[in-house]
């Protein structure tokens, strides 16, 4: 549902968002109310036929015809008329429906620009794959992620995280657009060659508010040398950024080349599905073997094992054994890396070593205050903790952090806007495209039944139970990390509420 805005009449429809303004004041419209508005809208003057309209708005599901006449006549009767008599929405007989006014379509609407954090901020762009040979991508990739990680360690900093500067990968833009999307003052951009042994870099920070190139410089190594290069940018961008400041500790760096490769490779299959996961577990076990002493590939082979087997269904208890082993193994080779101290921390908590967990993210954020995973993840916990004030504020500087995230922090904003009982805010966030469609799924059909659109949580439960259909809210209630007996009764409750199974 992501795209443009519709305009007519006194009214504007925004799909991606999921509004719709009457003279700027929103009108309030159900899902497959305005899922049926956006299809119809987008072409009007059309017959859109009853069974593509159906499935609209219930994609995947078989319903009555009935269903679709009820929300037609709900859409006539929250619209009004057009002028005296006309409807915006006319029937044709035995065949379907047509929009009869007319739009305007006004494009996507502009992101208010961020405001500057009191700090220099900074976002490493992706850098460009310089080489003949697409499977270099990875490596590039590898390049500017390990760029970021690197300055996002000095406290001086403010550091955009990797999902939100890769949604630029491949895209031409200028970079005074890019600065107000992601909020920064200052942009990194780069290109790299790897070949023949060797890498070839470019890089330049740039000021986007003056266009002034504060720095750019030119590097020709041996590939044995590219940690040591990577150690040198960081450098040079902090001297210019904060002057000579004290180095944070070492990094702990991998010595084997194709451990690397297989790191980066899985880093981006970690989150996605089983089979994707399934994938990430071959690599990060062959980067194991290959380097025994990098901390990364245990690092995520602890998410892969308490993701693939708890989210995904399978022997719990043990794969969570496993992957605390391992997040431990991450911790003893790299104690000064914040996304294995972090990854710890969240595995602690679920298994109630909750004073051992607070001390794991507080040294994260110690080590890496820009890290914002460790604030999402910190988030969750705190929501569940029945700090849900809490909880809002850290998924909020998680999302400043991170504008353009990954799914699972709209599913993490969600819980605690459920949690704080503001049911239309976590409908909204969780019916985005970005989570939608995920495991999320469980906390909007919660939502909505608290405020009693029951028709439409129990088809949102059913949905979710397509992907998850040995879910339990027994299950779930017992495995969560709930520290508050209250909060634990409210997602309960709604569970409860939503028909999803006891």
């Amino acid at each position: 549902m992501q795209g443009s805005r519709f305009a007519f009449g006194p009214f504007v429809l925004d799909p991606g968002a999921g509004t719709l303004l009457r003279n700027d004041v929103p009108v309030a419209v159900g899902y497959r109310g305005l899922s049926l508005l956006a299809a119809l809208v987008g072409r009007p003057g059309e017959i859109l036929g009853k069974a593509e309209l159906m499935d609209a708005a219930w994609p995947g599901t078989a319903v009555e015809e009935g269903n679709l006449t009820v929300q037609i006549a709900q859409l006539r009767k929250l619209l009004g008329p057009v002028g005296e008599n006309d409807e915006w929405i006319s029937t044709v007989p035995r065949v379907g429906y047509r929009f009869t006014g007319a739009v305007e379509q006004l494009g996507e609407a502009k992101r208010k620009p961020l405001p500057l954090p009191d700090k220099p901020s900074i976002a490493v762009l992706p850098f460009v794959n310089f080489s003949n040979d697409p499977e270099q991508d990875s490596f590039v990739d590898g390049l500017t992620e390990d760029l970021i990680t690197d300055l996002s360690r000095i406290s001086g900093l403010f550091v955009i995280a990797r999902n939100s500067t890769f949604a630029y990968k491949g895209k031409a833009m200028d970079v005074r657009e890019i600065a107000g999307d992601l909020g920064v003052r200052y942009l990194l951009e780069g290109s790299a060659r790897r070949a023949a042994g060797r890498v070839r870099i470019n890089a330049q920070l740039v000021d986007a508010v003056s266009g002034d190139h504060l720095w750019a410089e030119r590097f020709d190594r041996g590939l044995e040398d590219i940690f040591a290069v990577q150690d040198e940018v960081t450098a040079k961008i902090v001297e210019a950024l904060l002057g000579r400041l004290r180095a944070p500790p070492p990094r702990n760096r991998p010595r084997n080349l194709e451990a690397y490769d297989l790191c980066v490779r899985a880093r981006k299959l970690i989150d996605d599905s089983p089979q994707m996961a399934q994938e990430a577990h071959l690599m990060l076990t062959r980067a194991v073997s290959l380097d025994p002493d990098y901390a990364e590939p245990y690092r995520w082979l602890a998410m892969n094992h308490w993701m693939g087997q708890v989210h995904w269904g399978g022997p719990t208890e043990a794969a969570r054994s496993v992957a605390l082993e391992l997040a431990r193994k991450a911790v003893a080779i790299d104690p000064n890396d914040a996304g294995c101290r972090w990854i710890l921390a969240y595995l602690l908590a679920y298994e109630r070593s909750f004073t051992e967990a607070d001390a794991e993210f507080a040294k994260a954020i110690e080590l890496d205050p820009n890290e914002a995973d460790t604030w999402a993840a910190l988030s969750d916990i705190a929501v569940l903790s029945g700090r849900v004030e809490e909880g809002l504020e850290h998924i909020s500087k998680a999302f400043r952090l991170n504008p353009f995230p990954a799914s699972w922090y709209y599913l993490t904003l969600g819980q605690a806007q459920y949690a704080a009982r503001d049911y239309q805010a976590a409908i909204e966030t969780l019916r985005r495209d970005e989570t939608y469609r995920t495991s999320s799924r469980r906390f909007l059909a919660a939502s909505l039944a608290q405020l009693g659109r029951l028709d439409e949580a129990r088809a949102e439960a059913e949905l979710f139970l397509v992907g998850n259909p040995h879910f339990t809210t027994h299950h779930w209630a017992t495995t969560e990390p709930f520290r508050d007996a209250a909060t634990l009764e409210h997602f309960v409750d709604g569970f409860r509420k939503a028909g999803l199974p006891e």
